[in-house]
């Protein structure tokens, strides 16, 4: 599975933790995907951290892609079981 082309967080700035907030977004599909994320961004306070369960495919392209060109950091990205990378994904985003 390729990502999407923006620029991941160095893995030694992100320290995988407990997120501020959680989204489970796999009964979706776009745009609610990403307006639902957008939401839950807009509620959080600068720094905060926020996990996304979301699809491969569209969501996956277009949910980060989309919060990186908003000013947001993505964290990481990582699909749930490495042995389906089409599978469901867990996207990690920083508020901006």
């Amino acid at each position: 599975m390729q990502y999407p082309s923006f620029a991941l967080k160095e893995e030694a700035v992100y320290e995988k933790k407990s997120p501020d907030l959680f989204l489970d977004i796999t009964s979706e599909v776009c745009p609610l995907t990403f307006v639902k994320t957008k939401l839950s961004v807009e509620r959080m306070a600068a720094g905060q951290t926020l996990e996304v369960r979301l699809n491969a495919g569209e969501p996956l392209e277009n949910v980060p892609r989309s919060l990186a060109e908003l000013g947001h950091s993505i964290l990481a990205i990582t699909p749930e079981n490495p042995d389906e990378p089409d599978g469901v994904h867990r996207l990690w985003i920083q508020k901006g």
